[in-house]
């Protein structure tokens, strides 16, 4: 007797859509369950057992069956996803946040959505405008920066919003993340304790690095220290902007003890081109990053630092945006402001001017 296809298992061969394939019911008949069953294992999978999801899965894989999240999402008034923006998938700092957010989101059975903004307010206007057409169930934004417009769709659209990486006294809905100018003050107090007096600051163009420089000046004035150079390069960050940033500010004659820089990516090309040019680190001039990347505890020298939680900040995001989505309709959700605080990790790249 000839094997079975796949084509064998299903009595109809197309779903209510008219696109050509397996239904739903026709995954039921083969794993053996009701198609409710089937429709909770593949988008509520935390509702049904670990071996029925496991017998629907491979029903699905055997058949070729892709779900229709379209028809699905019209039944339900839900899509099943999330949309994510970020500035950039260049700096790998926001990978724990994303990978965290996405692991918690898939494990409940939301598909996310990745955008990328640029680091402009008006790159992210046009994207919700693209997304929110996709009626998604929530939206994860990096930073509180945004459009007049961006804020009266998001409103309009009555979804749930977390703004990531970030505190802000006027948020859109949900808040997780850290004060940006507190870590500024923390820098610049972290320093000032060591010794150092002459500052300057290698940074790139997008805000909240910006808001981190201008807390810290403003620290640093209120110490007596008025006068900071700095160089501001245009995102992403890469070793090669932080090489330039220190040749600009050493050909224009400053001299400063500390170089603090608006991520390690920016940092470690200041430690490279201080090499290229005999520049003992700390001993002629201190690096100060921010991130804690993997690499900032093994470059020569290692890297001072700020530690940022983004795991932590990604799980925390999802839990918000999970608790939400199951309240009940019409239920007032209460405020949700996360501060996961942040760390100034001291290595051998600033050193102790006392010391010297």
């Amino acid at each position: 007797m000839a094997k079975k296809s796949n084509k064998d298992l299903s009595l109809s061969g197309s779903d209510p859509t008219g696109v050509p394939g397996y239904t739903l019911i026709d995954v039921a008949r083969v794993a053996g369950v009701s198609p409710i069953t089937v429709s909770r294992a593949l988008h509520r999978p935390e509702l049904v057992s670990e071996r029925t999801r496991d017998k629907v899965r491979e029903a699905a894989r055997a058949m070729g069956y892709v779900p229709n999240m379209l028809a699905g999402g019209l039944a339900t008034n839900k899509s099943r996803l999330v949309a994510i923006f970020l500035p950039t998938i260049a700096n790998s700092i926001f990978a724990d946040t994303v990978q965290a957010v996405m692991d918690r989101l898939t494990a409940a059975g939301y598909q996310t959505l990745i955008g990328l903004t640029g680091y402009s307010a008006e790159q992210e206007e046009a994207l919700l405008e693209a997304v929110l057409g996709r009626r998604p169930d929530g939206i994860v934004l990096t930073g509180t920066l945004h459009t007049e417009a961006s804020r009266q769709r998001l409103a309009s659209a009555r979804i749930p919003v977390v703004e990531a990486w970030d505190l802000s006294e006027a948020p859109i809905d949900m808040l997780v993340g850290f004060s940006h100018e507190q870590v500024g003050v923390c820098i610049a107090r972290n320093l000032l304790e060591k010794g150092y007096r002459r500052f300057a600051v290698v940074t790139l163009d997008d805000p909240r690095g910006l808001r981190r420089v201008a807390s810290l000046k403003a620290e640093l004035q209120a110490h007596g220290i008025i006068d900071t150079p700095t160089e501001i390069l245009p995102a992403p960050a890469t070793l090669a902007w932080g090489r330039l940033g220190l040749q600009g500010m050493l050909e224009k004659g400053h001299s400063p003890q500390v170089v603090v820089c608006s991520s390690d990516t920016i940092a470690q090309g200041v430690l490279a081109e201080a090499a290229s040019r005999g520049l003992r680190v700390p001993e002629d001039l201190a690096v100060m990053g921010f991130g804690d990347l993997s690499s900032a505890a093994h470059v020569h020298p290692p890297l001072s630092t700020v530690r940022v939680n983004g795991t932590m900040i990604g799980q925390q995001v999802a839990e918000a945006l999970l608790a939400r989505l199951r309240a009940a309709p019409g239920v007032k959700a209460p405020p949700v402001c996360i501060d996961t605080g942040f760390t100034i990790i001291d290595r051998s790249s600033t050193g102790h001017m006392g010391a010297k």
